[in-house]
């Protein structure tokens, strides 16, 4: 099975450089062009499920890069954004040391409280891709958020500790893995493309 992960395209809160979790924004311009130029870039591509975060830049990130409606987006709770609980729409520059120093080395320190926990990121997108990769498909786009792809990515680059914590995913990057038997293989990435480009 090949499993496509994006994150979803540009919002305003993205734009304002705020952690943006839970809170229901749609794209914005820019974001929709983000995804309708990898929409583009795929080219032919099929895909025999789409899968989304139940937040609304999801949902219309799948859609456009999958080319389907939002109708046949399959919703899964588990690919909702990481809960930020205070810090949610706080601007980057005034997270303050807890959350900065989280957000930077999780594997150092703690989630400031109120904050999802990486263990909780983990056991949710584990047991999401774990469920995927019974199903019977050839090739599934995934559309989800910058925090939890770092715990999906994790998943697919088996990696030790669960997480892919670095390099982010930017807007609407795509990355491409294959998994086989419980094995599995980065393939290749279809870079961001930046608002410049839009």
């Amino acid at each position: 099975m090949e499993i496509w992960l994006t994150r979803h395209g540009q919002t305003r809160y993205n734009k304002e450089k705020r952690m943006q979790g839970l809170t229901d924004e749609p794209l914005n311009e820019v974001g929709r062009a983000q995804a309708a130029m990898q929409r583009s870039r795929i080219g032919d591509i099929r895909f025999d499920a789409v899968y989304a975060s139940p937040l609304d830049r999801a949902v219309e990130t799948g859609a456009i890069i999958g080319g389907c409606s939002r109708e046949q987006i399959r919703v899964d709770e588990r690919l909702i954004e990481v809960d930020f609980g205070c810090y949610e729409l706080k601007k980057y520059t005034g997270l303050g040391l807890r959350m900065s120093a989280y957000w930077a080395l999780p594997e150092l320190f703690p989630a400031p409280a109120t904050v999802e926990t990486t263990e909780h990121m983990i056991r949710r997108s584990q047991a999401f891709l774990q469920e995927l990769e019974q199903q019977p498909f050839e090739r599934v786009l995934v559309a989800a958020h910058g925090g939890i792809m770092r715990a999906l990515s994790g998943y697919l680059m088996d990696r030790r500790n669960g997480l892919m914590w670095r390099p982010k995913m930017h807007n609407c990057e795509i990355r491409v893995f294959e998994s086989e038997g419980g094995v599995h293989r980065f393939v290749r990435s279809y870079p961001s493309v930046k608002e410049k480009e839009c």
